[in-house]
């Protein structure tokens, strides 16, 4: 065990020595690419696929419990809508640090 530990410290010295090499200048002619925005937009679709998926799981097991038991009805059209709101409130979340990170 003591022998693991000496390898994965040494490795993380190295790591950390190398750093500075990284850190160098590139050449002035190649313009530096904000990828930034690209990012912002692959993470928001993702947001909203995932979350659309989400809410059409949710929306499918509600109607299935009422379809089971129709004098639940009342309790669960409310978890139903907290639950739908809780995942629209996670991509508008996403939304928001979007704009955060981009402007």
């Amino acid at each position: 065990m003591k022998k693991l530990m000496t390898v994965f410290f040494s490795l993380g010295a190295m790591m950390l020595m190398a750093m500075p090499a990284y850190a160098q200048g590139g050449s002035a002619a190649a313009p530096a690419t904000n990828w930034v925005p690209i990012a912002s937009g692959f993470g928001m679709a993702i947001a909203a696929g995932l979350a659309a998926l989400g809410q059409g799981r949710v929306g499918g097991a509600a109607c299935e419990a009422m379809a089971r038991n129709p004098a639940a009805r009342p309790a669960v059209q409310l978890a139903l809508i907290l639950g739908l709101a809780f995942i629209e409130s996670l991509v508008l979340f996403t939304l928001v640090i979007i704009f955060v990170k981009v402007v």
